[in-house]
């Protein structure tokens, strides 16, 4: 039998508007994926702590604050030291344009702006989960 992927699914900071990370995590799930959803307004620190106790595969960071340069980094440099670099890091939300490579550079796998499909997110995290794997 093959090992589900699991993905976290993490709100960081004081955002407070968490549908869309509910829309993600239920098309996750329903496409067979475990989902752990961390909750509200969680600290980079609890995101990587989280994703060390749950051993996940992949981590969905939803941020519409604006503060995903500061917390991204952050989330990625303390996965980094607890040695999950293997873990497929994506980000979705209001991202503007001229910040994504910034963010890729830092270990974000791909970012996924307002209207992306879910199934675009779906298909990524298995194609990449999954490569991993091999």
């Amino acid at each position: 039998m093959d090992k589900r992927i699991r993905v976290l699914v993490a709100k960081p900071g004081l955002d407070g508007h968490d549908r869309g990370a509910k829309i993600v995590a239920r098309a996750l799930r329903d496409a067979g994926m475990e989902v752990i959803y961390t909750g509200l307004r969680q600290t980079p620190e609890q995101i990587a702590r989280a994703a060390v106790q749950e051993d996940v595969d992949a981590i969905g960071i939803s941020i519409l604050s604006g503060a995903h340069n500061t917390i991204v980094p952050r989330i990625c440099e303390l996965l980094r030291v607890e040695g999950m670099n293997d873990v497929l890091v994506l980000v979705g939300g209001i991202i503007p344009e001229e910040d994504i490579p910034g963010l890729k550079a830092q270990g974000v796998a791909e970012v996924f702006q307002p209207g992306a499909s879910t199934q675009d997110i779906v298909g990524f995290i298995r194609e990449h989960v999954t490569s991993k794997a091999l």
